[in-house]
């Protein structure tokens, strides 16, 4: 809105039109508006959810502090919400489809978590939306972020390349005059960093081997949303864990996309360039300025818990994002700690079943799952679990604070990455 205001008032001169253009500005001023209605209509959406006793459901399992958290209201993902969308109405670019694809993907997965909780309270359980819905969701927004990808003429990308000056050794980092359309991503440990997923596919004839190099990129973006979302939505489980961590990828994603969609840096770190994709910084300052603004209740003790209305839409964002800037090959190492948690309760479930059939009784390999609660936990050797250290519970700020540390040491090896080759 005050994107295009700006812009059709520079042409009558208008003194400061021009400040819009510049993607720092606009980044800057949405993380602040973001974090002001994240801590102004945080206060009155908590005191509403309060009214309407729209209270966490807790199950007793044992670990400290847990049933004092009875009660707390959820659905807080809808002040992250919120302070998302708003900022990026007023101050994005709309006719960007970068933007467009990011302001679609926090709907459709807020949405999804909405409706979760929503059954969750109606019916006073945690069982919630049935998996199956939640996945054909997940499903369905990969498939349309990576459908649009692959069609839509204005997502293109211009390929770098390393050329030896002449009559010098030394190395020039160019980019290729054209824009093309491609299935290439960022991929670590290789000279250019560039993997096409044709190569995936280039047993194929022409036309075919392009159209099938496409078709697997949209699995990757189907599985890699929904990777990032359930481990997004695993990971909420102690006070400020998923927003912290997130917030703190999202500024690793921020940095990304900014020096992907600068010709000049992406030269300069040798790193393709991907025309329009700046404007999801001003998106990622929006969501940075909500996440810091929801910690603000969300901290221990927290006054308000996100609900799967956060943590399935921060997840299915920061999985966009990355796709949309191409390095979503990059996400095992940044979004790793989602991952773990992913894991933790694959490994403790097989192990339980295959136990139980071997043994008559299931074993454990953690004390508890997803992993936070393993080290919320106290070792028991009653719980024959393979891992039953340590003895004595970690108080749960502790737990997310490491956690936070952990993300920001993930993020760190997750630009070092960029430079091995």
């Amino acid at each position: 809105m005050f994107y295009s205001l700006f812009q059709s008032l520079q042409d009558s001169g208008v003194p400061g039109a021009r400040l819009m253009d510049y993607i720092t500005f606009r980044t800057g001023i949405a993380f602040a508006l973001a974090l002001i209605i994240a801590l102004i209509a945080g206060r009155r959406i908590i005191d509403r959810l309060q009214l309407h006793q729209v209270g966490e459901i807790v199950r007793d399992l044992g670990l400290e502090g847990q049933m004092q958290k009875k009660g707390t209201p959820t659905m807080g993902g809808i002040i992250i919400i919120l302070s998302i969308i708003a900022p990026c109405l007023l101050l994005g670019n709309l006719s960007n489809v970068y933007m467009i694809l990011m302001l679609v993907a926090t709907l459709w997965m807020g949405a999804i978590g909405f409706l979760d909780d929503y059954r969750k309270l109606k019916y006073h359980n945690k069982e919630g939306l049935k998996g199956k819905y939640k996945i054909t969701g997940q499903v369905g927004l990969g498939l349309i972020v990576g459908i649009t990808m692959w069609l839509s003429p204005s997502i293109v990308m211009v390929e770098n390349q390393e050329v030896v000056r002449e009559n010098t050794a030394e190395i020039e980092v160019i980019h290729k005059s054209e824009q093309i359309k491609s299935p290439q991503t960022t991929i670590p440990f290789v000279k250019n960093n560039n993997f096409n997923y044709e190569w995936l596919t280039s047993w194929l004839d022409g036309e075919a081997a392009r159209t099938a190099g496409w078709l697997v990129f949209v699995g990757v973006v189907i599985f890699v949303v929904t990777a990032v979302s359930n481990g997004a939505n695993l990971t909420d489980g102690l006070d400020g864990l998923a927003a912290g961590t997130s917030a703190i990828i999202g500024v690793a994603l921020a940095v990304m996309a900014y020096l992907g969609g600068n010709v000049i840096y992406s030269s300069y770190l040798n790193i393709m360039y991907i025309p329009g994709s700046e404007e999801m910084v001003v998106y990622a300052g929006a969501f940075m300025g909500a996440l810091v603004g929801f910690l603000w209740y969300n901290a221990y003790p927290a006054q308000v818990f996100m609900g799967d209305t956060g943590s399935l839409t921060l997840g299915g964002i920061l999985a966009v994002f990355a796709i949309l800037i191409r390095k979503e090959l990059l996400i095992p190492v940044l979004c790793l700690l989602f991952f773990l948690e992913d894991l933790s309760v694959m490994i403790q479930v097989a192990y339980f079943k295959f136990t139980k059939k071997k043994y008559g009784a299931g074993r454990r390999v953690f004390k508890m799952t997803p992993l936070h609660h393993h080290f919320q936990k106290a070792g028991d050797p009653g719980i024959q679990a393979l891992l039953n250290f340590p003895k004595r519970p970690v108080p749960e700020p502790k737990i997310v604070t490491r956690f936070w540390i952990v993300s920001i040491l993930l993020a760190a090896l997750t630009f070092i990455t960029l430079k091995i080759r």
